[in-house]
């Protein structure tokens, strides 16, 4: 499967852009996850976003924000995969490409992630660690990860 990459600024997005990712956040961490939460939370403005097409779909997507905004360390949040195309590995390429856009992005040395406690193996898989107690966003337990180059 060939996924085509884009990473834009909130500016640079179209509105079918915009749509389309909010449509996949919306059906994965609202509806799929049955978690009512306030997503446009106006980082959307100051991240930069990696999407993953494949053909004209929107298969994948994170939100990458710099330093600063949500931590200290540049961030990766709104890490979400379509849900017809999981289980095809689409989740580590995600993270790759998301975690070397923000290392160059931002010209930064360490990535901070607040992350569902049931994907701490996936994200440990990647280079992160454990970086805070557990806590809950939204009803969801949750750790903070730090990456570091």
């Amino acid at each position: 499967m060939q996924v085509r990459w884009t990473f834009k600024t909130f500016t640079e997005l179209s509105a079918a852009d915009l749509y389309t990712i909010m449509r996949l956040r919306n059906e994965v961490f609202v509806v799929e996850q049955n978690c009512v939460y306030q997503d446009a939370d106006n980082k959307d403005q100051l991240s930069w976003h990696l999407c993953g097409w494949y053909e004209n779909e929107l298969v994948a997507y994170t939100r990458i924000i710099p330093q600063g905004i949500s931590y200290t360390e540049a961030s990766i949040g709104r890490v979400v995969t379509s849900p017809k195309f999981r289980a095809k590995g689409l989740g580590i390429d995600l993270m790759n490409v998301s975690i070397e856009k923000a290392l160059n992005q931002f010209d930064c040395n360490s990535i901070k992630i607040g992350a569902q406690v049931y994907l701490t193996k996936f994200y440990k898989s990647l280079g992160f660690i454990q970086s805070s107690d557990e806590y809950l966003e939204d009803g969801i337990p949750h750790i903070e990860m730090l990456l570091r180059k």
